[in-house]
């Protein structure tokens, strides 16, 4: 039951509720200290939403004037209900491209987006590495898709979270601090609270957690280094990332070590240790990559022709290291490569490394926040 108060608004009367509250149905999932909406809330983001067109609308396309008036929505979502018939005119459907010529009502119903109900428990098998009243660490499985999106709208790990641990429900992401790329295995942390949530994300931009990775690459790098090259959206393939200088750019810091050398038919392959002293999306693969030594099995940054040999890139977190959010104890869990990967390596003729062949701290000299929740690797 909702009451409603009219607000002139510019070109149109908007209805909101009795709060004078904007409606948004959007929820920040780029804001990782904001709060998931509470259940009335999150029925408010849905109540339909009246417009009164005045004349200085006319002539234009009704989607257009609607994306202006309702700007919390995408003009993608909005063509999306008005061809659903969610959206009416003078209580009629309508279509995208129909012209408006004021005075109309119109009267938006808001639908809930696939990423919205996406969020619900499926029971998955999940190799719990570590687990308390405050957090969960999983060893995430090659293959398995860390967050829904595109795709990807069930099957997730933030499901068999959400089946696990149903409390995850009142925290944003299912407590999910960092991601993984789908065919990375290795170790990932969790919050089951708010606060731990916003305490790891808190440590991740100081640089206080530890995250060691090994990866087979081709080709033998130097011994060791460390790479300090900025990293953006590629310029001609928005769905990579790239080594950039360019407007948006932001830090990125990766440590490396050249651990073993073998040979993958008959071309020199290497295993290398690497921390990650920030978190870009593909970190690891594109700078790797730019250095002249892309990783096996890695069929968006590496060669081609070479993908076959391996069915995923041969990368694996190995190690983290974290401050326990709630005892402020210092806390690590290591785990073995993958079978896929130990079988890899034993093809090459690389010794499988142990649980304690791991190196020291990172050394940081970056201060800038540099924690993007996106693939890590």
């Amino acid at each position: 039951m909702y009451n409603w108060l009219i607000i002139a608004d510019g070109n149109a009367v908007i209805l909101t509720n009795n709060d004078n509250n904007e409606i948004d149905a959007d929820f920040d999932a780029d804001d990782l200290d904001a709060e998931l909406l509470g259940e009335d809330e999150a029925s408010e983001a849905l109540a339909p939403i009246v417009l009164e067109l005045s004349p200085e609308a006319c002539g234009e396309r009704l989607d257009k004037v609607i994306s202006k008036l309702v700007p919390q929505f995408s003009r993608g979502r909005l063509q999306m209900w008005i061809e659903g018939g969610f959206v009416t005119v003078d209580g009629k459907p309508s279509k995208t491209k129909a012209t408006v010529y004021g005075d109309e009502k119109v009267v938006i119903l808001p639908q809930p987006d696939q990423e919205t109900e996406a969020f619900k428990p499926e029971p998955m098998e999940l190799d719990i590495v570590y687990e308390d009243e405050h957090l969960i660490v999983v060893n995430k499985a090659a293959g398995l898709v860390v967050h829904p999106g595109n795709g990807n709208w069930s099957g997730t790990l933030l499901n068999g979270l959400l089946h696990h641990c149903p409390q995850l429900m009142g925290v944003p992401r299912a407590g999910i601090v960092h991601r993984l790329d789908k065919d990375t295995s290795g170790l990932m942390v969790v919050g089951k609270t708010l606060a731990a949530q916003t305490d790891l994300v808190r440590q991740l931009q100081a640089r206080s957690v530890k995250r060691e990775y090994w990866c087979l690459v081709w080709g033998t790098p130097q011994s060791g280094g460390t790479i300090n090259n900025p990293m953006g959206r590629h310029p001609k393939d928005r769905v990579k990332m790239a080594v950039s200088t360019g407007l948006g750019a932001k830090p990125a810091i990766t440590h490396y070590e050249r651990i073993e050398s073998g040979v993958l038919e008959g071309r020199p392959v290497s295993m290398v240790q690497c921390r990650l002293s920030t978190g870009r999306t593909h970190q690891i693969r594109v700078h790797m990559a730019h250095l002249g030594f892309p990783l096996i099995g890695d069929y968006v940054y590496g060669k081609a022709h070479l993908t076959h040999f391996f069915p995923r890139q041969a990368l694996q977190a190995r190690r983290l290291g974290l401050i326990h959010p709630a005892t402020g104890e210092d806390c690590e869990w290591r785990v073995p490569l993958a079978d896929d990967f130990a079988a890899l390596l034993e093809q090459v003729g690389i010794h499988n490394p142990g649980l304690d062949d791991v190196g020291g701290d990172i050394e940081d000299d970056y201060q800038e926040d540099d924690f993007d929740y996106g693939d890590d690797d």
